[in-house]
């Protein structure tokens, strides 16, 4: 009989795959072989040259489906590790490496806890793994795509669990029930060059784009919902290019990104940013264009069955009960809520995209057993 995967040591092999993205570095492939002796058929959906992975134990509903991915960001300044980035060592306790916490360690947890499951208490229903290789990317032709092509044959999944890294202090501290949405925004206030002894003569875009940034950034979205903190608006970047100093510039441009709630959406954002643009345009006689990319709408699970089955797996495993929550950045969760109710839960985050990622190995061991929990909950109530 083969032996169950080890969390731990699947970690180490997972990180030892060099999937920088787009690679793939054979993680995807590292998978399908360990899943395969369990019963699990595995389907690469490429995509685009974009790797992902499709797994499946069972052919009956419900299907839950563990989603994550494999593919992590650049190491850095290599010189600076501790340890080989993709060495994954096992020191003091600690699994060493690039995507050691963000998410590997994550990924080897759902496989560990699928191929017991599925062993000791084979579940009435299936049991799915959704890993992409784009979710550090620009997340096109990862999740997303491939959701729709399993959409598009048929296949419904009813439930599923992201596993990001989301607690804070210790395992388990805090799940994710939500996510803020993103909106970026690129403003570019055109004018007439000119000659600073001779402004009258010119139109200088510089003081109505900085009046623009202003009533922006120093007016508050909202006050936050009930399950979200305030929406918030920051500036990145203020570009000119200007290396003259007796030159009045043509035009000027700048970024913002906004982390929006559930009491917007990104229409009407988007709405917003064009009145007042439109507003100090007329104001100053400064033409203001405003181009955007929405990377995802603000979501919520509100907290219902899905959420009680993992803070009661949580609570099993760690002694507490964890806090719902929905701040952070955006993960491959504004996709899957298009499709069925999701929950995130994973490791401590503090060292993800850093130099040293490293991650407990106890806490992955712990992270697989709160997942075989999430499983026996949702199949058996169990």
């Amino acid at each position: 009989m083969t032996e169950l995967p080890d969390p731990v040591a699947l970690t180490q092999a997972l990180i030892r795959c060099p999937s920088v993205t787009p690679e793939e570095g054979g993680a995807l492939g590292l998978l399908a072989e360990t899943l395969a002796p369990f019963g699990f058929d595995s389907e690469r959906i490429d995509v685009e040259g974009i790797p992902n992975l499709w797994t499946r134990w069972g052919r009956g509903r419900p299907l839950f489906c563990f989603a994550g991915h494999t593919d992590v960001v650049p190491v850095g300044d290599q010189a600076a590790w501790s340890e080989d980035p993709f060495s994954g060592a096992l020191r003091d306790g600690l699994v060493w490496g690039r995507g050691a916490t963000d998410m590997k360690s994550g990924v080897a947890a759902f496989v560990a806890a699928a191929c017991r499951f599925v062993r000791e208490t084979p579940p009435d229903g299936s049991i799915a793994l959704l890993i992409t290789g784009d979710e550090e990317g620009d997340a096109v032709y990862g999740t997303r795509a491939v959701l729709e092509r399993l959409a598009a044959r048929g296949e419904a999944i009813d439930a599923a669990l992201v596993g990001e890294p989301t607690s804070v202090e210790r395992l388990g501290d805090v799940v994710k029930i939500g996510r803020r949405g993103s909106l970026t925004a690129y403003l570019t206030a055109t004018g007439e060059q000119g000659h600073t002894a001779y402004p009258h003569r010119a139109r200088n875009p510089l003081p109505a784009l900085a009046r623009l940034l202003d009533r922006l950034a120093s007016t508050p979205l909202d006050a936050g919902t009930d399950h979200f903190e305030a929406s918030t608006l920051a500036l990145t970047t203020i570009d000119v290019g200007n290396p003259a100093n007796n030159v009045i510039p043509a035009r000027g441009r700048a970024t913002l990104n906004i982390r929006f709630n559930d009491g917007h959406d990104g229409a009407s954002l988007i709405a917003m940013l064009e009145r007042v643009a439109g507003e100090v345009s007329a104001e100053s006689g400064v033409a203001i264009g405003v181009e955007t990319k929405l990377s995802g709408e603000a979501f919520l699970t509100p907290p219902g069955p899905l959420s009680e089955i993992v803070s009661a797996a949580v609570e099993a495993e760690t002694g507490a009960r964890p806090a719902l929550a929905t701040g952070g950045g955006t993960s491959d969760a504004r996709f899957i809520k298009d499709y069925c109710p999701v929950i995130e839960c994973g490791l401590t985050g503090r060292t993800m995209h850093q130099v040293d990622e490293r991650a407990p190995a106890a806490e992955i061991e712990g992270l697989a057993k709160i997942y075989r929990g999430v499983l026996a909950r949702y199949f058996t109530g169990g």
